[in-house]
């Protein structure tokens, strides 16, 4: 079984002290952790994260929980007390990495402020995750992922084109950031490491913005054609035939492929070879301009096939039509049981449990899963120890509430 102390990974040696809370800055977190740092994460006391409250539960414990902050050690530590700054302190001493996500100016409030941060640790990287960032009219807002993800603009694009903007069933704008995050204090680190005098760095991470990122060609098209993309449902914008089928057997597929040689390939799997040599299919600009009727063809087809038969077809062909899993499907796939795409992991509360495999793989400093996320302060005294707080010290800390 693989223990924390396993560190394999290319990031292996690397600390982190984790003293956000929710999704995305844990996110972050989680994904240095994945690739072997050695990851800390801080809680209030009595309190902890709000993510441990958060849906699905099995016997009262949040599975959500224990994926998003996998492989990490954890305390409690109340920053908002004198014994408690102090102790944060000793610990961004050690670390590489501190990662926070309070409303800007919390910290500071706290008197932790970047200087004095900086002057316990100088080349200490912060990353500090929030809404909006640091500065502009809208800082002090609370951010959740639905806030920016209205906000970035992703919502508005998502759903039918007669219906209500929609937001996706889990929040992508949290993941989003956790990836902009995580890539951020690996630049930030590799600034610091060609730096002669090891200055460290601040971050700030707006994850409206991230999400605004993700969109790409969003606003240079505003800027240059003045057009306000709209909402397109499963259609298309840049290749056609694409959509979305139901198949005979209630089940769906995702149809995409924009190249003329991948277009003839899909014409093979319906049955219609000829299709291509038709002038309006030619090119996949032209193809645009005969999405409706295309789509119509693909549908009619798919209406009268069943999901293996469809996939058969497509299989034969060299077509590109993927079906549209739920998370059952997913666990029964070859792909995913080859790759072990799902693994099971160390527990606290239920032995084992399976939860997505390290993205993406290394050769030579494999990176793997050593625990899911464990108990409110479950490492408090052996960090305390590691600072070395005496265990009697650390008893009284606990009773007047600062761990």
């Amino acid at each position: 079984m693989t223990r924390l102390s396993d560190n394999t990974g290319p990031l292996a040696g690397l600390k982190v002290l984790d003293a956000a809370t929710i999704i995305a800055a844990p996110f972050a977190a989680a994904l240095l952790a994945d690739y072997g740092a050695e990851v800390l994460k801080l809680e209030l006391p009595d309190v902890g994260d709000g993510a441990r409250d958060f849906p699905p539960f099995k016997d009262g414990k949040s599975l959500w929980w224990k994926v998003i902050n996998r492989n990490k050690k954890f305390a409690t530590l109340d920053l908002r007390q004198k014994e408690g700054a102090a102790l944060f302190l000793k610990l961004v001493a050690q670390q590489d990495v501190l990662i926070e996500n309070f409303r800007p100016g919390t910290l500071d409030r706290w008197g932790l402020t970047r200087e004095v941060l900086w002057e316990a640790n100088p080349s200490l990287v912060i990353l500090r995750v929030t809404g909006f960032g640091q500065d502009g009219p809208y800082s002090s807002r609370p951010g959740f992922a639905r806030i920016f993800e209205a906000m970035g603009g992703l919502t508005y694009l998502t759903g039918e084109p007669d219906g209500q903007p929609m937001h996706s069933g889990y929040p992508l704008g949290d993941a989003v950031g956790g990836l902009f995050g995580a890539t951020s204090i690996l630049a930030a680190l590799l600034a610091v490491k060609n730096d002669p005098e090891r200055r460290g760095e601040e971050i700030d991470l707006s994850l409206t913005e991230a999400t605004l990122k993700l969109l790409e060609f969003l606003p240079i098209e505003y800027d240059q054609t003045g057009e306000v993309r709209e909402r397109v449902g499963n259609a298309n914008l840049y290749s056609a035939p694409a959509a979305v089928f139901e198949t005979a057997d209630h089940r769906w597929v995702s149809l995409s492929g924009s190249t003329n040689a991948v277009f003839a390939r899909n014409c093979v799997a319906i049955g219609q070879p000829e299709l291509p040599k038709d002038p309006r299919y030619a090119t996949n600009s032209s193809r645009l301009e005969y999405t409706k009727q295309l789509n119509g063809m693909f549908a009619d087809w798919f209406a009268g096939q069943t999901l293996d038969d469809a996939l058969d077809a497509f299989q034969k062909s060299g077509g590109t039509v993927a079906p549209v899993y739920a998370i059952d499907q997913i666990f029964a796939d070859p792909q995913m049981k080859a790759r072990d795409a799902i693994t099971p992991v160390p527990d606290d509360d239920f032995d084992e449990v399976r939860m997505q495999n390290v993205v993406p793989r290394f050769a030579k400093r494999r990176a793997a899963h050593r625990r899911s996320a464990g108990a409110l302060g479950r490492d408090t005294d052996e960090v305390l120890q590691g600072l070395g707080v005496t265990v009697e010290d650390i008893s009284e800390l606990r009773a007047r509430k600062v761990v």
